[in-house]
């Protein structure tokens, strides 16, 4: 679930809500129950790979591996 800053205009608090994408915005202040509430742009973490079926997960560091198993072949 996507994670979402908020700032409170009224208290200058902030704080963080975990909200569907489809859900609406935050209206009301945790705190103090303002109605004076924005929602603040913020980076996000990306995307995490994990597991099996990525390029980056699975068949990245295979090429580095097989080029060093092929450098150790040679040099014997």
């Amino acid at each position: 679930m996507p994670t979402y800053n908020y700032k409170c205009l009224s208290c200058n608090e902030k704080f963080v809500v975990f909200q569907n994408m489809n859900d609406k915005p935050i209206s009301n202040c945790q705190y103090c129950s303002s109605t004076n509430v924005e929602k603040l742009i913020s980076s996000g973490t990306g995307l995490i790979f994990k597991g099996s079926g990525f390029y980056l997960t699975d068949y990245k560091n295979n090429k580095k591996n097989q080029s060093t198993k092929n450098k150790k072949i040679d040099k014997e």
